[in-house]
């Protein structure tokens, strides 16, 4: 039934990965409820898993889920109390939306500034986005946070909770409201990038081109809408920068490649120009720049080294002593540690890592870098502990490949 596209369960996957978001957000701006645009999404996915294999893919997925998701909206919907009143209300949906569509008509995007609404706890925002727009799965979202599985289904729960008793309007933001709220959108823009960047999920791809490519589609969106904003365009210009490797950063053996030894002639070249460009108009705006405009001009620098060796470190650290300015976070000064073990060493930058042990001891990233600068310290033993800890705590199958490998090359 499914000939050259391969087989069933790889179809519908890559169907869900595309349709998931447009299904819920279609349903959500019908309905004006979260908790029956996500079941009834994933009830029509349910059924697409049962007929598919025998019954072929429809030519249009997309329209089949959604009319699939529509009549198993209406069927609960019957079923729930009041559901004389529920029903017309239901078939209002049909005729018009239930929100003004806004300064754009995107319902993805529309759906991503009620999950982001300022109403909700930061952590949940992302939360919520990562599963209504992303498709991600509790528990790969529960990996994300470092949470139980139980803890981030009700954190969800309780979310879409409030979004219905607070009527939280299912809609992006009148023009004079945008800047106020776009700042939290880019934040959970820019995790969905980094989940799709390097994936939690143990049953997933380690690179999510589906979460990447949306993160980046939502965030041209943005841009348009705000196109002076620039910290909009500093996150568009990191996205860009950090997607134009994504080939070159698994090798056919599923394992991790570091930034230093991957084929740079792999690179997306038409990614880097454009990132590049973005770059040089912030800096020509004059403007002192945001964060995501730092940490696009630090991906500027290493993106514009032909090879590792001609990679300008000191200009790097510089960069990270920018941005540990405005964002003085245990991660940034792990980063900028990182680029202080090139630039003068790893002894040099190991005291400042050791420092953030406390505030990072659940991140595997933390304990990665440790790793690396202990073994290039000779300390064997404690690095082959370190990286036990990483891999342990890394959530991705290609970079625990990685650790794996460089532990046991310690003999």
């Amino acid at each position: 039934m499914f000939g050259d596209q391969g087989s069933a369960g790889e179809v519908i996957s890559r169907i869900h990965r595309e349709e998931w978001a447009r299904v819920v957000a279609g349903l959500a701006r019908r309905y004006g409820d979260l908790d029956i645009a996500e079941e009834s999404a994933a009830e029509a996915f349910a059924v697409a898993v049962e007929r598919w294999p025998e019954d072929g893919v429809p030519p249009n997925p997309g329209a089949w889920l959604t009319t699939t998701a529509n009549r198993k909206a209406i069927d609960r919907l019957r079923r729930e109390a009041k559901r004389d009143d529920r029903q017309k209300e239901a078939q209002l949906g049909y005729d018009e939306p239930v929100e003004p569509l806004g300064v754009i008509d995107d319902e993805r995007l529309r759906l991503i500034f009620t999950c982001c609404h300022p109403a909700l706890a930061p952590e949940t925002r992302v939360a919520l986005t990562l599963r209504m727009v992303g498709g991600l799965t509790v528990p790969e979202i529960a990996r994300a946070f470092l949470v139980q599985e139980t803890t981030m289904g009700a954190r969800i729960t309780r979310a879409k909770a409030k979004i219905k008793a607070a009527k939280i309007p299912y809609r992006v933001p009148d023009e004079e409201d945008l800047p106020a709220r776009v700042s939290g959108v880019l934040a959970v823009l820019f995790l969905v990038f980094n989940e799709g960047y390097l994936a939690t999920g143990p049953d997933t791809d380690p690179v999510r081109h589906d979460l990447t490519a949306e993160a980046i589609r939502l965030t041209r969106l943005i841009r348009g809408l705000l196109p002076d904003d620039g910290e909009v365009v500093g996150l568009l210009a990191l996205m860009l920068l950090t997607e134009s490797r994504r080939t070159a950063r698994v090798s056919a053996s599923g394992e991790l490649i570091p930034l230093g030894e991957q084929d740079r002639s792999s690179w997306d070249a038409a990614l880097i120009t454009e990132g590049h460009q973005l770059v040089r108009e912030r800096l020509a705006a004059g403007v002192a720049p945001g964060r995501y405009q730092v940490l696009a001009a630090v991906n500027a620098v290493h993106t514009s080294a032909k090879d590792v060796d001609e990679t300008d470190w000191s200009q790097i650290v510089a960069l990270y002593n920018q941005l540990i300015r405005l964002d003085p976070s245990p991660v940034v000064a792990l980063n900028r540690a990182i680029a202080v073990a090139e630039l003068d060493g790893p002894e040099a930058a190991l005291t400042t890592i050791e420092s953030l042990g406390p505030a990072l001891a659940g991140y595997h990233a933390y304990h990665a870098t440790r790793a690396e600068l202990l073994r290039r310290l000779g300390r064997s033993e404690d690095s082959r502990d370190a990286y036990t800890q990483a891999i342990t705590l890394s959530g991705n199958t290609a970079e625990a490949a990685y650790l794996s490998r460089r532990r046991g090359q310690l003999g």
